[in-house]
């Protein structure tokens, strides 16, 4: 009873809502209601809920081997890592598996740390990295933070998008730069243009690394592959999760080799790698390439932000957004409009008090995305 308590406290907006299954963007309520997903999953099911090319990997590797470590090598694994290895700059030489984002982000800040001897970690107001205390400390928003001061110390914050702020922050001390090419959590705040070139220089210039997290980003929400292909960036480590295994839990760090070579001291997770995870990785990253998802976002995404503008109600202050991954800054509160898009059959989320979230699995049809604004607009008008 108390752990269920818990959980309805820490929902945002609270829900009296329960999903026993789903379909590619479609949720099932235990009423037997369909709800559209625009945004429930949180960007993790970028090829839809329970994909059969998942389902399957998932079922045939469980008769095979539900688990071993990486003291050994396994098949499923190797799979996974040939399979991620292609579709990332070829810079991209070492991977390190993990459960989740948060954790892919405490290894970047470990490699950070220990590849250039340094401490000090520039990060940008806004950002959102995960809950862990490194990933926390690199995290801007106080109500993540207060309860658990003090956290790492030597972390510089800067405006996100002030390339004059990001690269008078980095000095001799610092170990990285570390930006989400959108900020999802934060709002939905996309990289302007020079912005992330701006931080490559920055960090080439006095030697630090730039790590970008595409965690939210990565693998097609944003209309390309990665989000930092749009700024003709690469950056020196890369974190990935979220989507990367069809809605199954998957953290995974990419380092290049010069940056692996500098790295001292030890880094582990027990279940990181782990057979199941990597099947579901291996197939989700094949329907993505063969479905080629990241156009389909784009095309989707373009009506996406073309709805939310027609609205024109004085309800909305902003609308802002990439691909797949839009937000609506109200005048008011969030909460009382996602509830009333419930009651009409959409799951979107909130990103602070008083903006919208949209981000659907990339399979999503263009009339559930026109569906989605129209329940957003009554909702709205609603009041």
């Amino acid at each position: 009873m108390r752990a269920e308590t818990e959980m309805r406290v820490l929902l945002q907006p609270p829900r009296n809502l329960e999903i026993v299954r789903g379909d590619g963007a479609t949720l099932i309520g235990a009423d037997g209601r369909s709800y559209v997903d625009m945004g429930v999953s949180h960007g993790a099911c970028n090829v839809g809920h329970s994909h059969p090319a998942v389902v399957r990997a998932l079922e045939g590797q469980a008769r095979r081997l539900l688990y071993v470590g990486t003291a050994v090598q396994n098949d499923a694994r190797r799979a996974f890592l040939q399979a991620l290895l292609e579709i990332v700059p070829s810079s991209f030489a070492r991977v390190f598996l993990s459960n989740s984002g948060a954790e892919a982000v405490e290894a970047a800040l470990k490699f950070a740390r220990s590849s250039t001897g340094r401490t000090r970690i520039v990060a940008a107001m806004r950002g959102f990295h995960g809950r862990t205390f490194g990933a926390l400390s690199v995290t801007w928003k106080q109500e993540y933070r207060e309860s658990f001061a003090p956290l790492l110390p030597g972390v510089d914050f800067v405006p996100f998008n002030d390339a004059e702020a990001l690269s008078g922050a980095v000095g001799p001390d610092t170990a990285a730069v570390i930006l989400e090419p959108v900020q999802g959590e934060g709002g939905v705040h996309v990289a302007e243009d020079g912005y992330l070139r701006a931080a490559r220089d920055a960090c080439d210039d006095r030697g630090a690394l730039l790590i970008l997290d595409e965690v939210q980003t990565g693998l097609g929400r944003t209309g390309r592959m990665f989000a930092f292909e749009r700024s003709n960036v690469v950056p020196d480590i890369l974190c990935l999760a979220k989507s990367l295994a069809g809605g199954f839990p998957i953290g995974a760090t990419l380092l290049t080799e010069a940056v692996h070579s500098r790295v001292r001291g030890s880094h582990h997770s027990t279940f990181g790698g782990n057979p199941l995870a990597c099947a579901a990785g291996t197939a989700t990253l094949g329907i993505l390439v063969r479905d080629r998802l990241w156009e389909r976002a784009a095309l989707l995404g373009d009506v996406l932000l073309r709805n939310l503008n027609a609205l024109e109600t004085p309800g909305v202050r902003e609308v802002r957004g990439i691909g797949l991954m839009a937000a609506a800054e109200l005048r008011g509160k969030a909460a009382p409009v996602l509830r009333g898009m419930m009651d009409r059959g959409v799951l979107a989320i909130p990103a602070g008090t008083t903006t919208v979230r949209f981000l659907p699995p990339l399979v999503i049809s263009e009339d559930d995305v026109r569906r989605s604004v129209a329940a957003f607009g009554e909702a709205l008008a609603d009041g």
